[in-house]
């Protein structure tokens, strides 16, 4: 007959080692509760080096793991990107070219919001009126005025043109201006000059950014749709942004090769 006292030690150490439901939830268990500290003036402190932890760069889809990407699950909402008849098919033909034809490995800029979740850090600066994003990837900055209005006319930029302002504790950056030159992921997803990107950073833990983009296109998508993912905070002492310039690393590459 089994001691009483077993049972117990194992239910014991059967809950101890159970997940809790905050654990099973991640960590923007409950984003309201918490109050981010504030910038001296009085919005949400954003400020830190920060990065993914996904896989979008490579696919912001669902996808098996290839040679040299790593598989992943889908950051858009429903897994579905509502292309137009004509633009399905392109994207299918990026696919298939994607080696040589993504505009990353021609060393462009990656656009927004691909510079965001590249599988390389970024730091944010503020300061009244203005936000900063420092990207390892090329040196890219963003500038992100929350005191003025958008340029007049028609303007061309890798990064687009972005205005910012705060819903709450929410920093909300509306882009526009962009080219056409570069794509989503480097599985092909693509868009048209006429790209407008909303984006939302809402810091829901001293070390989790809540990071959301909608995505409108009418050139190419039937209907806006959107992605969701976190940013995390780089905790390593001393961390910095570092140096990756796409062009000289290819250049010695060559070189190398030679």
């Amino acid at each position: 007959m089994r001691h009483p006292f077993i049972g117990l030690l194992v239910v014991t150490v059967v809950t101890a080692f159970a997940p809790s439901p905050m654990q099973a939830q991640g960590p923007a268990a409950n984003p309201a509760a918490y109050r981010p500290p504030r910038t001296l003036d009085g919005k949400p402190d954003l400020q830190g080096v920060w990065q993914v932890l996904n896989t979008a760069s490579w696919d912001i889809q669902d996808h098996s793991a290839r040679l040299g990407v790593p598989a992943g699950q889908s950051v858009v909402e429903g897994n579905d990107i509502p292309y137009q008849s004509w633009a399905a098919a392109k994207k299918k033909e990026n696919f298939e070219k994607r080696l040589t034809d993504d505009p990353v490995a021609k060393c462009y800029l990656p656009g927004v919001p691909r510079i965001t979740y590249m599988p390389h850090p970024f730091q944010i600066f503020q300061s009244a009126g203005v936000t900063l994003m420092l990207y390892e990837y090329d040196h890219a900055v963003r500038t992100i005025y929350t005191d003025r209005p958008n340029l007049p006319g028609a303007i061309d930029f890798w990064l687009g043109v972005s205005r910012g302002h705060w819903d709450g504790d929410t920093l909300v950056v509306d882009t526009i201006h962009f080219n056409d030159k570069t794509w989503f992921d480097a599985s092909g997803n693509f868009h048209s000059d006429a790209l407008h990107v909303v984006e939302r950073f809402t810091r829901t833990s001293p070390d989790h950014i809540a990071y959301g983009v909608t995505i409108e296109d009418p050139k190419v998508f039937t209907r806006p749709w959107k992605m969701n993912m976190t940013l995390y905070r780089r905790r390593d002492p001393n961390v910095q942004i570092l140096d990756y310039e796409c062009n000289a690393l290819e250049e010695e590459a060559a070189g190398r090769l030679k």
